[in-house]
């Protein structure tokens, strides 16, 4: 059975999906603020790079929690077909991610004054970076062995016996031939 990968993806994605709720309220905040142009308040602040890394902050933080919707559902099945939209959109969701964490670099590497709340989403975006790649490779540990999650091998599941010894059914209407218009 393929359960070391799913019992240490499951909690990893509820982790994950926590942590994205919480830079998606705090950079909702921050962004409201800033677009306000209320940067003097005392627990906000910010610096050039600002603007750009709330943007890249909600969009990872949105794409993150519509990716652990499809990773629960691969979750719950752990097959190869559910696979394949959890690793796409888990891949697009850290890519965004390390787009944001570059963003949050930049920003702490500028300096200037920054409130605890920019603080506090720097370090949720910093800490997503490597847990969303750590689920992201559970999620493709089958590649190594199916004792970790679906095997990448295992291509006649869904194959009924009847349908692997049989010869498909014509379908109705193939023997007539259209007019090419």
């Amino acid at each position: 059975m393929a359960t070391v990968g799913r019992n240490v993806a499951g909690p990893l994605l509820f982790l994950n999906l926590v942590f994205y709720f919480i830079v998606l309220g705090f950079a909702s905040w921050c962004l409201n603020r800033y677009i306000n142009g209320q940067t003097h308040h005392p627990s906000f602040g910010g610096n050039g790079a600002t603007g750009f890394f709330l943007t890249f902050a909600i969009l990872a933080a949105v794409l993150g929690i519509v990716s652990k919707f499809a990773g629960g559902n691969h979750i719950r099945a752990w097959r190869n077909d559910s696979l394949a939209a959890a690793g796409s959109s888990s891949m697009v969701a850290w890519a965004v991610t390390v787009l944001a964490f570059g963003l949050a670099c930049k920003q702490i590497n500028i300096g200037g004054y920054r409130g605890w709340r920019l603080k506090i989403l720097e370090a949720f975006v910093i800490i997503l970076t490597f847990t969303e790649l750590l689920y992201l490779l559970l999620l493709h540990a089958g590649i190594f062995s199916s004792r970790y999650g679906p095997g990448y091998r295992d291509g006649d599941y869904g194959v009924g016996a009847r349908a692997a010894t049989e010869e498909p059914a014509a379908h109705k209407g193939s023997d007539i031939t259209g007019t090419g218009v």
